[in-house]
């Protein structure tokens, strides 16, 4: 806003400077100041708007250079995790896939196995924690956190 402000106070002041010293050339004068008013608008314009153009091409870079800087291998996370997974003991892992990998709730987990819903969240608690740990000494130690 300042800029067009900036912009109308220098047209207005080229206009009274050109009145005093030529009223016999003012249609001319008229003339030049609208092309210069013009110009100057057209200028504005385009160098605002290759700033914009630069300032976009800059964020996309940025964005570009940072997609994968901040991400871990999903394939590696995966393989450490199947591999704890795999370390579980027999029963306690058929439990935690019925859990994880079917959706089942506890009780449908019982249910299907014929135990209590107590023994469920025993064994579920006790994988995660194991889990937990072997995250917690791989590279993935941080998402620890996030698996409860």
């Amino acid at each position: 806003m300042d800029d067009y402000l900036n912009l109308f106070r220098e047209i207005i002041s080229l206009r009274s400077l050109t009145e005093h010293t030529a009223k016999s050339y003012s249609t001319y004068i008229k003339t030049y100041l609208f092309r210069a008013a013009k110009n100057r608008v057209l200028n504005y314009l385009r160098d605002e708007e290759n700033r914009h153009q630069l300032l976009e091409n800059w964020f996309n870079q940025q964005l570009e250079e940072r997609k994968y800087k901040d991400c871990f291998d999903i394939d590696a996370l995966t393989k450490v995790v199947n591999r704890a997974i795999e370390q579980l003991p027999e029963r306690c892992r058929e439990i935690f896939s019925l859990s994880r990998k079917e959706g089942l709730s506890y009780r449908q987990i019982a249910e299907r196995l014929g135990i209590s819903v107590k023994t469920v969240e025993t064994q579920i608690s006790i994988a995660l924690k194991r889990i937990r740990e072997i995250l917690s000494s791989s590279a993935f130690a941080f998402l620890w956190l996030f698996i409860r």
